[in-house]
């Protein structure tokens, strides 16, 4: 329990330090690939999450989904890539395959579905290569190009919100 919150305090710090520094890398391109980081911890509904966002006019095929949760369990079956605190090293590397892939791939948008700061999601957030980054106002206002002000339990109203604000800015 004390290495857990030393490991969090420990990264936190080294997030801090390195949002000193971000760049925006804002493009005004059309969105065709969309990356969904969740937290699975509070919310499980990420099937619907996606299901709204095809419905909405984004390919299932352009979707790409990593799921962070707490403790993940052995025997656990699960429907997307998954992550833990324990794939990322003291340091900050990303230690898992499938996290590291997902940081690199290049998105048009990501949404970060989290309303809870936690420094694994934060790491993640803040590698990622997306050209737009969309989360909720309760995390860093440095890390997302877009955030909008509702709970993660709504993801309806969430959905509705981005992609109205999206046909705004003219990027669907």
């Amino acid at each position: 329990m004390f290495l857990k919150f030393l490991k969090n305090f420990l990264l936190k710090r080294t997030l801090k330090k390195s949002l000193l520094n971000v760049k925006n890398n804002f493009s005004a391109d059309a969105i065709k690939t969309v990356g969904i980081l969740v937290d699975e911890t509070y919310f499980n509904e990420t099937e619907s999450l996606v299901t709204d966002l095809v419905q909405s006019g984004i390919g299932k095929g352009n979707i790409t989904v990593l799921v962070y949760k707490d403790k993940i369990r052995k025997n656990e079956i699960v429907d997307h890539p998954a992550f833990s605190l324990k794939n990322i090293s003291w340091s900050g590397n990303i230690e898992s395959q499938e996290v590291a892939l997902f940081s690199s791939q290049h998105f048009d948008m990501l949404i970060n579905y989290y309303d809870i700061e936690k420094a694994a999601l934060l790491l993640v957030t803040q590698n990622s290569k997306a050209s737009f980054k969309v989360g909720f106002t309760t995390i860093d206002k440095r890390l997302n190009h877009f955030m909008i002000n509702t709970i993660a339990e709504n993801h309806a109203v969430f959905i509705d919100e981005l992609f109205r604000y999206l046909k705004i800015l003219n990027k669907i």
